[in-house]
C-alpha cells in the first residue's frame, strides 16, 4: 500500500515521502493516527512546503550530530567501580554508566547512543563506540578503575566487631 506521509515517522520517512507499507500497518495505524494520506497530486503539492522544512530540520539535526561526534574525539572518561582483588567487578558497567560519565564531562547524550557488545565486568580500559546515526559515530576510551574505599568506612567496620560480649552475637 502506497501512502504519503503527513508527519515524520521514525524508521519510515519524513513529511512528503511516498512510502510502501503493509496494508494493515497503513489502514490500522498510519491513516487513523493522521500520519499518512493517499498520494494524490494535490496532497503532494500541499505537503511540499512542509517537506522542505522537514529536510532543513534533518540537515540541522545531522550537523549537530556531526559536531557532537567531533567533540567526542579523543575523549576519555573514568568510571570507578567496586571490584575484588583479581579485578572482577562486583556488578558491571553498562551503557547507562558510560553515558552518565560522559554527561559529567559535559557531553549530553543518551545511553541508547552507546554501543557495548557486553557490559564491562573487569577493571580495564576499553574503546566504546558512540553512534549518533548509521554513519555518524565517535569512539571514547573508558577507564574502569577500582573504587577507593574510604578509611573512615574501614575503621567503622573494624570498630563494629569490638563489643564487650567477647565477639558473640
Amino acid at each position: 500500500m502506497k501512502l504519503l506521509l503527513k508527519k515524520d515517522v521514525s524508521e519510515l520517512g519524513i513529511v512528503g515521502d511516498v512510502v510502501n507499507v503493509a496494508a494493515g500497518y497503513g489502514r490500522n495505524y498510519l491513516l487513523p493516527q493522521g500520519l499518512a494520506t493517499q498520494p494524490t497530486d494535490s496532497n503532494m503539492r500541499a505537503l511540499s512546503e512542509e517537506r522542505k522544512l522537514a529536510e532543513e530540520r534533518l540537515r540541522a539535526k545531522r550537523e549537530a550530530m556531526e559536531k557532537r561526534a567531533e567533540r567526542l574525539k579523543d575523549v576519555e572518561v573514568t568510571i570507578a567501580a567496586a571490584a575484588n582483588e583479581e579485578g572482577v567487578l562486583y556488578g558491571s558497567v553498562g551503557a547507562r554508566e558510560v553515558a552518565s560519565a560522559l554527561r559529567d564531562e559535559g557531553h549530553e547524550l543518551d545511553a541508547s547512543c552507546i554501543e557495548l557488545r557486553d557490559p564491562i565486568r573487569r577493571l580495564d580500559n576499553i574503546v566504546v563506540d558512540v553512534r549518533f546515526a548509521s554513519d555518524i559515530a565517535a569512539q571514547v576510551k573508558v577507564w574502569v578503575v577500582r573504587a577507593k574505599v574510604e578509611e573512615t568506612e574501614q575503621e567503622e567496620e573494624d570498630d563494629s566487631f569490638d563489643d564487650d560480649d567477647g565477639g558473640r552475637y
